[in-house]
């Protein structure tokens, strides 16, 4: 089992800054993969990051390349994503997301591909 927390969501201006954050627990952290997905009201969830378990390999969905930027803290159990030059078609509640499967070869990027998820946090981007 693995519990996760995100945190860091709130209001900013297009143009601004956020920094998420997901503590994970109840597995060596290490061992996993993790990613970050969105959901806008009226819209499937979407991949927005990952990174592998070894932290050497990061993924992006083409509309946040080169804007968001996922990151992994191992002795703080921690992923981050941080976003710059947000734009309001970001706005959306973001989940982080763990798999069962540990040292994976592939890093998924679909839903299908985690099995643990966190409560969600609500970012929001007024333009």
């Amino acid at each position: 089992q693995v519990q996760l927390v995100e945190s860091g969501g709130g209001l900013v201006q297009a143009g601004g800054s956020l920094r998420l954050s997901c503590a994970a627990s109840g597995r060596t952290f290490s061992t996993y993969a993790m990613a970050w997905f969105r959901q806008a009201p009226g819209k499937e969830r979407e991949f927005v990051a990952a990174i592998s378990w070894s932290g050497g390999s990061t993924y992006y969905r083409d509309s946040v390349k080169g804007r968001f930027t996922i990151s992994r803290d191992n002795a703080k159990n921690t992923v981050l994503l941080q976003m710059n030059s947000l734009k309001p078609e970001d706005t959306a509640v973001y989940y982080c997301a763990a798999p069962k499967s540990s040292f994976a070869l592939v890093t998924p990027r679909t839903p299908p591909g985690y099995d643990y998820w966190g409560q969600g946090t609500q970012v929001t981007v007024s333009s």
